[in-house]
């Protein structure tokens, strides 16, 4: 839980970035959300540093050489403006070692191949480390905290086409459907990622045993959770949601989840829990053919319901959020899904909300 303190120095991050001159709510997020893994990083070498002088031994998988102590938060924090800013800059500088972090092949390395260095000035990018270096986020909890706590900002980017499930809707659907550690989570429409975060502390406050578990930390950390996402933007936000709550290797696909691209999500998931975008239409031509089988139609929130049928396992459940069409349009498309759900599935429950908070959460 953020303190009011808390609270007010992360808007003053946010606040110095906008004086700075980046004014795009999902570019601030973006260049923040660099810093603290960059930040991350040196803490994760500082542990490593400590348990080998503790024990007398060589520092295990180290992150940093001795010639790359330059480009540790614990060294540049410290560094004038000008000298910190081109560090970042250069080729192999701070930037740069970020992005090719880890394997090239893994996820974090996948999303971060165009991410791209937005902070203008030597100035603003001094102020937001020091801002940065001056709050205590050394636990996961509080990380997370400030991570979910950012992305709330994007309420306000409606401008921006993005928009985010409020979190106690989240956390209720999540609550309801009650992940277990054998479920397989997925969300085709995965934004910031906030149902799989929410699913994964779930799964750490109920059971909390499991993570002494090898085989259970396996799954956690590579296969329990599975996000889609189109947008390239918004899968790295989302990767670094999940990777700043602790979820080593986040199983994330950059396709369109509609498209021909993903017509391998075939009852793989035990659980879906989503928000899908329920606004315009699609151009049928793009849509994977066996989801218009299942229902003929250009409308977003029935062809991702149908994606959503298909890629649930036998017994497999789902909490989604849609529009009240879906229940009572009287197209065929509408009525043939319902059928679907009726005859062929187990509607257990529809919970109806305001359609202010729907049209909150999807603009």
């Amino acid at each position: 839980m953020l303190t009011p303190e808390l609270r007010t120095d992360i808007l003053k991050i946010w606040n110095a970035f906008w004086t700075g001159g980046v004014s795009n709510p999902l570019a601030v997020i973006e260049q923040i959300t660099y810093l603290l893994f960059i930040k991350r990083l040196d803490e994760l070498q500082t542990l490593k540093e400590n348990e080998s002088n503790t024990l007398g031994t060589k520092v295990e998988n180290p992150i940093y050489t001795k010639a790359q102590k330059e480009l540790r938060w614990s060294t540049f924090k410290d560094m004038e403006p000008e000298t910190m800013f081109q560090l970042f800059r250069k080729e192999n500088g701070v930037f740069d070692f970020m992005k090719n972090y880890g394997n090239k092949d893994s996820a974090f390395g996948k999303f971060m191949k165009n991410a791209n260095f937005m902070i203008p000035t030597p100035r603003l990018l001094a102020n937001v480390v020091d801002m940065i270096s001056g709050i205590d986020m050394k636990d996961r909890d509080t990380k997370g905290d400030v991570y979910e706590f950012l992305l709330s900002q994007i309420a306000s980017a409606g401008q921006n086409g993005q928009f985010r499930t409020p979190r106690h809707i989240i956390k209720m659907m999540v609550t309801l459907m009650a992940p277990t550690p054998d479920d397989v989570v997925c969300d085709p429409s995965a934004g910031t990622c906030g149902f799989l975060v929410n699913a994964a502390e779930y799964v750490r406050h109920h059971y909390p045993k499991s993570f002494y578990n090898k085989k259970f930390l396996q799954h956690f950390n590579h296969e329990m959770f599975m996000g889609m996402e189109f947008d390239a933007t918004m899968i790295r936000i989302g990767a670094m949601n999940m990777i700043l709550h602790g979820i080593e290797e986040p199983y994330l696909k950059d396709v369109d989840a509609l498209s021909e691209a993903n017509n391998g999500f075939n009852e793989e998931a035990t659980l879906v829990l989503a928000n899908p975008p329920f606004t315009g239409s699609l151009d049928k031509e793009a849509v994977d053919a066996f989801i218009l089988k299942t229902v003929d139609s250009k409308k977003t929130e029935l062809l991702f319901l149908a994606l959503m049928l298909r890629g649930l396992k036998k017994g497999g459940r789902a909490a989604v959020i849609v529009p009240d069409g879906v229940l009572f349009g009287s197209s065929k498309a509408h009525k043939k899904l319902r059928e679907e759900l009726i005859n062929k599935h187990k509607l257990e429950t529809v919970i109806s909300m305001p359609s202010e908070c729907l049209n909150l959460m999807q603009g």
